[in-house]
């Protein structure tokens, strides 16, 4: 069993950096690869980026790429993704999940992740 809580949203303008991060219970969170994903008003939630279980490799969707990192400290049991220069349309709830086992065909996918956070609200203006 995981608990996944995300922090660190908030309100900033566009081109101002935010890291959120995503914190677990458990002392077998480096068992799980984890992902960020995000939900607008009205919208459905989209995959945003993905790390495997030691942190060495990363996914992005390409929007996501070159914008925001994802990363992890297994000690800390914590992920972040840090939103370089977000933009307004980046406003949304960001939930953390982990996963179990995940590859490339279902990365971008909620069906492989056991565990979902409660989201935190992140909200950009222009």
């Amino acid at each position: 069993q995981v608990q996944l809580v995300e922090s660190g949203g908030g309100l900033v303008q566009a081109g101002e950096s935010l890291r959120l991060s995503c914190a677990a219970s458990g002392s077998t969170f480096n068992r799980y690869a984890v992902g960020w994903f995000r939900q607008a008003p009205g919208s459905d939630r989209e995959f945003v980026a993905a790390i495997s279980q030691s942190g060495l490799t990363p996914y992005y969707t390409d929007n996501a790429k070159g914008r925001f990192a994802i990363s992890r400290d297994n000690a800390k049991n914590t992920v972040y993704l840090h939103l370089n220069s977000p933009r307004p349309e980046d406003t949304a709830v960001y939930f953390c999940a982990a996963a179990l086992r995940v590859n490339t065909m279902t990365v971008e996918t909620t069906a492989p992740y056991d565990y979902w956070g409660q989201g935190t609200q992140v909200t950009v203006s222009s």
